[in-house]
């Protein structure tokens, strides 16, 4: 039998390990993408025992992150984007998302990710308003400081901060000082957008949301944290939340319920009801 491309040695970039799961690896096995690798696909099966439906998760976050990316170049305007986290190309990419809108939108994706080096770089800079920096975006001040990020962005206009499906993999208590070090380097009137595990604090879907996290940080790819709705709002300190649909608080929301396209056939199920986003602007 001929090996698949996610499972050929010649598939593999120096320096991966492949009996470890990656972040953005199973994040594209979720997307049924190809980069990825037997280790990975192990998560999504193991959380699957106790949520089939984790996939789900993952296309919530997509659908979040495309419609903000509209509305944030279509609405408020924005022409430059940093996008700490982003994950192997797959349809719909940031840039592809606002350069539609203007095509001189200027895109900076950061990961550090081997594999995202090695594949996901050449396939995301491909155009003169697009470009990548490898750097760990739990340093805030590694971000902030690299050559590619200042070269390109200029903060001292808005910029839209990017933290889409990353934060819950920071596993630590001092998120919201790890963000005010971004916002404070942001001009008034930019943005960040956020989306996280999360744990909705209800009977129906506190546990099956526990007993995910529990899976994903004791399994090989080591993290996945839910957090409350307080615990998500307080990592977009200082900055005013905008309402998530009409009539609608300014607060915390499903992913998917955050001024969807249009009206739900069906209510969120209980994994698209574990994972949460927020748009914040400074002011």
């Amino acid at each position: 039998m001929s090996e698949t491309p996610s499972t050929a040695p010649s598939s593999t970039p120096v320096g991966v390990d492949t009996t470890q799961a990656s972040i953005a690896r199973v994040y594209d096995a979720a997307l049924n993408g190809k980069d990825n690798f037997e280790i990975d696909r192990q998560v999504l099966h193991e959380v699957g025992q106790v949520a089939p439906e984790v996939k789900d998760m993952a296309w919530s976050n997509r659908r979040f992150l495309n419609r903000t990316c509209r509305y944030l170049a279509d609405q408020a305007g924005i022409r430059q984007f940093l996008d700490c986290g982003s994950g192997l190309p797959t349809a719909e990419n940031t840039h592809q998302t606002v350069q539609r809108v203007d095509p001189e939108t200027e895109v900076v994706y950061i990961d550090n990710d081997p594999v995202v080096i090695a594949h996901g770089k050449a396939l995301l800079e491909e155009n003169d308003h697009t470009h990548f920096a490898a750097a760990d975006i739990f340093k805030p001040g590694e971000v902030l400081a690299h050559e590619t990020v200042r070269r390109h962005l200029d903060f001292a206009e808005p910029i839209a901060l990017l933290q889409v499906g990353t934060l819950h993999h920071y596993l630590g208590d001092d998120g919201p000082e790890l963000m005010r070090t971004y916002v404070d380097a942001l001009a008034p009137g930019s943005y960040v957008v956020v989306a996280h595990f999360f744990d909705p604090e209800t009977p129906e879907h506190s546990e099956l949301a526990r007993k995910m996290e529990e899976l994903f940080v004791h399994s090989p790819m080591g993290s996945g944290r839910f957090r409350t709705r307080d615990e998500i709002r307080a990592l977009l300190p200082g900055l005013e939340i905008l309402p998530p649909g009409l009539d609608s608080p300014a607060d915390v929301e499903l992913c998917d319920l955050w001024w969807p396209n249009g009206p739900r056939s069906r209510p969120p199920n209980q994994a698209e009801s574990c994972i949460a986003g927020v748009v914040g602007r400074k002011n």
